[in-house]
């Protein structure tokens, strides 16, 4: 029986062989490479829509506290750019908040201690639908647990504690902002669409307003010379038991918005800032010293670091006898 003879493949046709099919692979990733950067090309002129978030902002921030003319600082603060759920809710949640004080510094402190703790041990739990819903209803029932829980710690004092607190917190789920406002603290936000922009995102009460004014009658108080019973300047806050049976409530007014690539920063503070600057001047003021300290090649953190500074003791230098608590947190995508 005869066999074929077998033909040895030449050592040459291998390697040409081995070549050949690198020089397509190669092909193949200059290809997908070409495509990737076709289609990065295309999101920069905004040609593609991402179905998806662009990502989540990095927040920072920042804080400024002087004490003024007053003898005692009774402003409070806190800053936490991650807090940690009592839920297994997969969300970044970030905590901003300003507590201006009045009466003493015990209110303020107060809550400064125990609203972003009530706040995670009420945040909504899992991927449930009505999430906004939730979590404005979360808001509301952290403020009145707080409020209840000082006044009643207050009223077991001897003498008992008459301390007062405003409330300013900035509350960001993913990407999505809930201000929750009690008091006369502001929060405004700064972005660019086109041109610059700046958002009031907080609503003030104080007694002289219409629906605030009705509500302290109709509990049988009075607004003389624009204050409760002659005396306090605001119409809700925390604390101040001895006027809760006039009308003086601890619900907040809550806001709420998205952030977008569009913005730069917020800024919260307590009335002390806003008694010599303007909320838009206040604005300016920040973004002057962005750009100034850019022009220096400063780094981003020291730049708002020192805008936030800054900012707080040019209202002391323009006569703000009251404590001055100034958060600026900075957005960046």
């Amino acid at each position: 029986v005869s066999a074929a003879p077998v033909t040895a493949r030449p050592q040459s046709t291998k390697e040409e062989e081995e070549k050949e099919e690198k020089s397509v692979k190669r092909k193949r990733e200059d290809a997908e490479s070409c495509t990737d950067k076709r289609e990065e090309e295309k999101e920069e002129r905004g040609e593609i829509k991402k179905v998806c978030k662009e990502g989540l902002p990095v927040l920072k921030g920042y804080v400024a506290a002087r004490r003024g003319e007053r003898e005692e600082m009774q402003d409070a603060h806190v800053l936490l750019t991650s807090v940690r759920p009592s839920s297994s809710v997969q969300t970044r949640v970030s905590y901003f908040a300003v507590f201006d004080g009045h009466g003493g510094a015990r209110a303020s402190r107060f809550a400064a201690e125990h609203l972003h703790h009530n706040l995670s041990k009420k945040f909504p739990s899992g991927d449930t639908e009505n999430v906004d819903k939730l979590i404005k209803k979360c808001l509301l029932d952290t403020f009145k647990q707080t409020d209840e829980d000082f006044l009643k710690k207050a009223s077991s004092q001897k003498p008992a504690w008459k301390d007062g607190s405003t409330a300013t917190c900035v509350l960001v789920v993913d990407d999505m902002v809930y201000v929750a406002n009690l008091g006369d603290s502001r929060v405004r936000r700064l972005f660019f669409p086109k041109k610059l922009v700046t958002l009031a995102l907080s609503k003030e009460h104080n007694p002289t307003m219409y629906e605030e004014r009705m509500r302290i009658q109709r509990a049988g108080g009075t607004v003389r010379d624009g204050r409760v019973l002659g005396v306090l300047e605001v119409s809700r806050s925390f604390g101040d038991g001895q006027y809760k049976r006039c009308g003086v409530i601890s619900s907040p007014d809550l806001r709420r918005c998205q952030l977008t690539a569009n913005d730069r920063f917020i800024i919260l503070a307590c009335d002390g800032l806003f008694k010599v600057f303007s909320a838009d001047e206040a604005v300016k003021f920040v973004l002057n010293i962005l750009v100034e300290q850019r022009a220096g090649l400063t780094e981003e953190e020291v730049r708002f670091e020192a805008a936030c500074q800054q900012l707080a003791s040019e209202a002391v230098r323009r006569g703000c006898a009251d404590n001055v608590t100034v958060i600026l947190v900075s957005v960046g995508f």
